[in-house]
């Protein structure tokens, strides 16, 4: 069931097993959170954001965090694969955890389907922990070639 209001909100009723409903509940709690309207819209979002990547050539914001092993030589080439996705590469930022463990977030936008190659790229090089790519439907102004032509 969905409702119109005036302010542009609708609402929807939603039915959950018991089970779901306390794991819900116990994590609004752990949040302290007290709008369970607005996690609900925010599990949504995600969930949207997730289809839209699928989709492939949506042009989307997002970043990619990498934690590596710096010990490999691993920094070089890394930014060796940022110079070739210039493009879709906006800003990377690193910062030294301990002697041999870097973070490095690089700031990306582009289709979502070359994001997620660059993300992968960078994430199969020996000497990397962990990656992972987080995106958005929201973009940068135009700063993309292909949004700029649009």
């Amino acid at each position: 069931m969905v409702e119109a209001s005036k302010s542009g909100v609708r609402r929807i009723s939603v039915s959950l097993p018991e089970p779901l409903w306390r794991q819900f509940n116990a994590m609004l709690e752990d949040r302290n959170c007290r709008n369970c309207s607005q996690v609900i819209a925010e599990l949504i979002n995600d969930k949207l954001v997730e289809h839209a990547v699928g989709l492939g050539d949506e042009v989307m914001a997002g970043t990619i965090t990498l934690v590596y092993d710096n010990s490999t030589g691993l920094q070089k080439h890394l930014a060796d694969l940022q110079y070739e996705f210039i493009d879709e590469v906006i800003s990377s930022l690193h910062i030294n955890l301990t002697q041999h463990q870097t973070m490095e977030v690089v700031l990306v936008q582009g289709p979502a389907r070359k994001l997620q190659c660059i993300a992968d790229k960078m994430g199969a090089n020996r000497g990397v922990i962990t990656c992972k790519l987080q995106v958005t439907t929201a973009v940068i102004p135009p700063i993309h070639p292909k949004l700029e032509r649009d």
